[in-house]
């Protein structure tokens, strides 16, 4: 049994003049630029100290070729990709002066499990473990899983991996493609752009390298990686083959994207219409409309006013995105060919298509899932294919969820009744309270910000004084309590 509390937003006879929540005031650090954006240098390899300059969602932003065959950043296909490992030296793209550095998130079958590796031609695959990509951070309010790695964790994995980004072009691959496994390649993706890494020096690979019969990659995988690192992590372990001769600090990389992180406090400024985006919501039906629950979590449903697409609309079934003009004609709200769903709203519980030149039309979007996996796929999509303005609500669901006047299992309320972050309040969300086993959260800080109760910035304020050298460290996990398991599908 449970209860379902649901805002009355949308106008029976239409969608059009609610379906955003466009305010006046711009969300701020997503402007288009013009203003003086630099604060503190960094001082590359070798080098002078460079100014670090704060990029906004419009400065991130890529627009891929029509055709991906023509990419050689952002998202390039297997033919761009076996051109590179036939002659690295030749063929690499202008301004790559380093090596070309496989991330494989997953494996491929047996005998093809690795994108096979050139290291005398400049070309290395390693196997990543997923606990690189994430971990366990603190917003000031909660502790939340699954977040972008702090500069420390960063700086441990270009030491361990000897990756030079100045230099090197990194692409983030999987072996095996699926949707789910484009959740963790967008996730390296993700990790590298956000802390400094330069569009010119990052990709990712479109599809599955060694899918049988499908692969990108096929007749360039085999057995043999530069290094698995998960072979290391087993029992027993196998012999350390990580190079671990990095000398790049994320402090030697002048560009800030931290903006591409949106915040509790970001969405919340959405929905009370202090700030304009578009909040895309990757998952299902059932979890957006709240009758779905994930992670033994208090309640279910959506921050007002966002919008309704899934994840398993961007990619086919080994992991490759949909040619542009689909993905362009389900961001203006369309049913593409072939497609099995559209831009929905919610509207007395029902969700229904907004139609077309109903969904996105100008400005940023935040995405988000339950904890930012899925939602890197329609990131991807929005802010890597299509060129739009996106930020990614990091926290997701699982945080914006758990910000509820409820008692747990153990009888605890997770927040106190006067909290400023509550968000089981009608005036920012669509929801039903869970009635079953609620987990508890680790709850840091109620209060955090008093008194002006207006931003959750502790990450980005921690990485940020980490690129600056003005701390040592980033914001990890605070103690106590339980953080729920991590879901199929995030």
């Amino acid at each position: 049994m449970s209860t379902q509390l649901r805002a009355s937003r949308w106008p029976q006879s239409g969608f059009t003049a609610g379906v955003f929540l466009l305010a006046a005031v711009g969300l701020a650090g997503c402007g288009g630029g013009g203003e003086d954006s630099t604060v503190g240098y960094v001082t590359p390899p070798g080098g002078t100290p460079t100014p670090i300059v704060i990029n906004t969602p419009a400065q991130i932003a890529q627009v891929s070729a029509d055709n991906y065959d023509d990419n050689v950043n952002g998202l390039i296909t297997g033919t761009t990709l076996k051109r590179w490992i036939d002659n690295w030296e030749v063929n690499r793209p202008a301004g790559i002066t380093g090596r070309l550095i496989i991330l494989q998130v997953n494996n491929g079958p047996a005998g093809s499990e690795y994108i096979t590796p050139n290291p005398a031609g400049g070309v290395l695959t390693y196997s990543v473990p997923g606990s690189r990509l994430t971990m366990d951070r603190s917003n000031g309010v909660t502790t939340t899983r699954s977040m972008v790695p702090d500069g420390t964790t960063m700086d441990a994995f270009l030491s361990d991996y000897g990756i030079d980004p100045t230099r090197d072009m990194l692409v983030c691959a999987m072996g095996a493609g699926s949707a789910g496994t484009a959740m963790s390649m967008g996730r390296c993706w993700y990790m590298l752009r956000y802390w400094g890494v330069v569009k010119e020096h990052l990709a990712q690979l479109n599809g599955g390298a060694a899918n049988a019969g499908t692969g990108v990659m096929l007749g360039y995988v085999g057995p043999t990686a530069t290094c698995d690192e998960n072979t290391m992590l087993g029992t027993p372990p196998a012999p350390n083959c990580l190079p671990r001769s990095g000398r790049v600090s994320v402090r030697s990389l002048p560009q800030d994207n931290t903006v591409l992180q949106a915040t509790m406090s970001d969405v919340i400024d959405v929905v009370e219409g202090r700030a304009s985006a578009l909040l895309w919501d990757a998952r299902n039906n059932a979890q957006y409309l709240g009758t779905g629950f994930q992670n033994n979590g208090s309640r279910a449903g959506h921050p007002n006013g966002a919008l309704l697409l899934e994840h398993t609309e961007m990619v086919d079934a080994i992991g490759r995105y949909k040619d542009k003009a689909t993905l362009a004609a389900y961001l203006n709200g369309e049913l593409p060919a072939g497609a099995t769903s559209q831009f929905k709203t919610d509207v007395g519980g029902a969700a229904v298509p907004v139609g077309p030149g109903n969904a996105y039309r100008s400005g940023t979007i935040i995405t988000y899932c339950e904890t930012t996996f899925r939602a890197m796929l329609t990131g991807t999509v929005a802010g890597v294919i299509l060129g739009i303005p996106t930020r990614f609500y990091d926290g997701a669901m699982v945080e914006w969820n758990a910000m509820t006047h409820i008692q747990d299992k153990f009888g605890e309320f997770i927040l106190p009744v006067d909290s400023p972050w509550r968000t089981d309040t009608l005036a920012r969300s669509v929801f039903t309270l869970s009635t079953a086993t609620i987990d508890p959260r680790i709850i840091d800080d109620a209060y955090y910000d008093a008194p002006r109760y207006r931003v959750t910035n502790a990450i980005i304020d921690a990485d940020k004084a980490y690129k600056t050298g003005a701390t040592s460290g980033g914001s990890g996990g605070g103690g106590g309590g339980l953080l729920p398991p991590s879901p199929c599908g995030g």
